[in-house]
Formats: C-alpha cells, structure tokens, sequence
C-alpha cells in the first residue's frame, strides 16, 4: 500500500496547470441582441412612418380629383364649383392667381342668375388651361 501513495506524489512534467479562458460569447450574444432589436425598431418606425403618410387625407388631391369630374353641362352648379374647388390652388403662384381671378370674372356672369346658358368655347378652354396648370 505504501507504493500506491508514493506513486501518487511523484509530480507529472507533461500536464500543465488549468488556466482560465476569457469567455466573450455573452457580450457577443447581448450585443447582437441590441443592434437586432434596433435595426427591427427602426424598419418598424419606419413603416409605421409609409403607412402613415400613405392613408393621409390630401385635399389638393381630393379637390384635382373633384375639379376633373366637374360636369360643364349645368352651368351655374359648374361655375359654384369651379369657383370653391379652384380656390385650393389659387395661391400655388402669381400665374396661378391671375388665372383663377380671370376664370373667376368669367364665371360671374353664370353664377348670380335663376336660367343660365351652357358654357361657351372660351370659358371650357379657361378652365381646361387652368387644370393642366395645377400640380398635386
């Protein structure tokens, strides 16, 4: 017995002693974590950002559109419209502002009566240069 406890003292030359291993992969796996969370926020941000804009009420938009559709056929309900929906883009530029101040005088003498006739050439030519001005 007295051979095993011996043989166990004598020291081994080749096995060297444990040291410790600076482990990273936690940082690692926390950083990663914080820059994905970000990037997913920010598309997120982003998107909500699109889809926010994207459903937004226009009103130069919706007034183009309603300008467009305008029926020149009755006269005087023409020339009301015309008249409200054409103020929205009356302030766009000078030319823009005599423009509907000369289609507005025009459009006086269809406005303030019981019977109306159609519109002439002039007038339809007035207007239709004054939607090819508007940009929405």
């Amino acid at each position: 017995m007295k051979e095993n406890v011996t043989t166990l003292e004598i020291p081994i030359h080749d096995i060297k002693p444990l040291i410790e291993i600076q482990e990273y992969s936690f940082i690692y796996l926390i950083i990663l974590t914080v820059v994905v969370s970000l990037l997913l926020m920010g598309i997120g941000y982003l998107l909500y950002i699109y889809l926010k804009n994207k459903n937004k009420f226009n009103i130069r938009a919706e007034h183009y559109k309603l300008l467009k559709a305008i029926s020149l056929d009755d006269a005087k309900k023409s020339a009301y419209d015309i008249t409200l929906y054409g103020m929205t883009f009356e302030d766009d530029s000078l030319r823009h502002k005599q423009n509907y101040e000369a289609l507005v005088d025009t459009l006086e003498t269809y406005k303030y009566k019981k019977d109306v006739e159609k519109f002439d050439e002039d007038v339809k030519r007035q207007f239709e240069r004054y939607l090819g001005m508007i940009d929405v």
